[in-house]
């Protein structure tokens, strides 16, 4: 057991992120704490933490995307109208089919064919499906 500096609250090791400079080998704040402020510290600097995220996250070489429309249209275009008919309020995003988690949900479809027949899915449960499934019909 050890207690957090920031909550108080007296909590098994496993609540606590490892951590080597420590005397216990782990952090003094739990990781709820830590998971806290480090989305507290987040949104009080959005507009850096966006530039960093877009300098970071554009990992693809140039190109990239110009190919995977080329390769994948019918891939594109469903993708493509599913976000436009949620934009325009013409389909609502709904927890995941799987396990009912309200996150980040990803319209999967079963066939590219037929762009706006999707099933709701969390990102994890999403790929779980296509590794035992593999890839939808059409998607070329």
């Amino acid at each position: 057991m050890k207690k957090c500096f920031k909550c108080k609250k007296s909590q098994p090791l496993t609540e606590f992120y490892k951590h080597k400079g420590m005397a216990d080998g782990h952090l003094n704040k739990c990781k709820t704490c830590a998971k806290n402020d480090a989305k507290r510290t987040r949104d009080d600097n959005i507009t850096y933490y966006r530039a960093y995220d877009r300098l970071r996250g554009n990992r693809q070489p140039e190109g990239y995307h110009a190919e995977y429309r080329k390769k994948y249209p019918n891939k594109y275009r469903a993708t493509n109208m599913v976000n436009n008919a949620i934009r325009d309020g013409r389909l609502f995003p709904e927890p995941c089919c799987e396990c009912g988690s309200e996150d980040s949900p990803h319209g999967h479809h079963d066939d590219y064919a037929k762009p706006l027949n999707v099933r709701w899915l969390c990102a994890a449960c999403h790929s779980q499906w296509h590794v035992k499934h593999g890839e939808a019909k059409n998607s070329t």
